[in-house]
């Protein structure tokens, strides 16, 4: 099955320079030019493996890294241009898997690439459920729970508290939101996100008497 590969590096030249070469490889390419665009395909996509820039605007990889280790153990190899050895096992503390400093051959970073899906398929038993807090999700059965208890979801329910469980603390714009959760634009209008988040705290609420942090604004 084909690979699909996120990669987040703002310097153009690079993320082409890898994008073709791992596309003549037989991996599928998701590109993203800065952490928060990263953050947001990682969400909304099933991902096998992230290439990470450390430097970067608007969000760095290090903040990235953080936050994609809250809620995965995908494999993420750091790419940077600092190439001490202090810095190296900072990245490998932070949850990195594997670290390459630059200049580097795309050879190489495929080569890399694929040894650290192979350990990482070998050690890793496959699992659909994803828990954070009191919440349990079942993606392969599209089935929430909270304290136990099964949510009786719709489905654009289910996919917006997906969406928020995936990166728990992360502040979501309402308009964020509506391109991640309603890809259809018929299917969306002025104040979804609000009607959706009121429904979901009701039932929240008639499970539990304590409100799940779901944080927009």
């Amino acid at each position: 099955m084909q690979k699909n590969i996120l990669l987040i590096e703002d310097e153009t030249r690079i993320r082409f320079l890898l994008r073709d070469y791992f596309l003549k490889e037989g991996f599928n390419i998701i590109e993203a030019a800065d952490g928060d665009e990263g953050l947001n395909f990682f969400i909304s996509n099933k991902i096998d493996l992230v290439i990470l820039d450390i430097m970067m605007p608007k969000v760095d990889g290090i903040t990235v890294l953080e936050m994609i280790r809250k809620v995965s153990t995908v494999p993420v190899i750091l790419l940077t241009a600092k190439g001490q050895e202090e810095d190296k096992l900072f990245g490998y503390e932070m949850g990195a898997d594997d670290y390459i400093a630059k200049p580097f051959s795309p050879r190489e970073v495929c080569a890399r690439v694929r040894t650290v899906l192979r350990r990482f398929q070998k050690a890793t038993v496959q699992s659909s459920l994803l828990r954070v807090g009191q919440f349990e999700l079942d993606e392969e059965a599209a089935i929430v729970r909270w304290c136990g208890d099964i949510l009786p979801l719709t489905r654009y329910e289910f996919l917006l508290l997906k969406t928020l469980l995936h990166a728990p603390g992360r502040v979501f714009s309402r308009q964020q939101l509506m391109d991640l959760v309603w890809t259809d634009a018929e299917e969306s209008f002025d104040r979804t996100v609000d009607t959706h988040i009121k429904t979901l705290r009701a039932k929240l609420r008639a499970v539990n008497s304590e409100l799940s942090p779901i944080n927009t604004h």
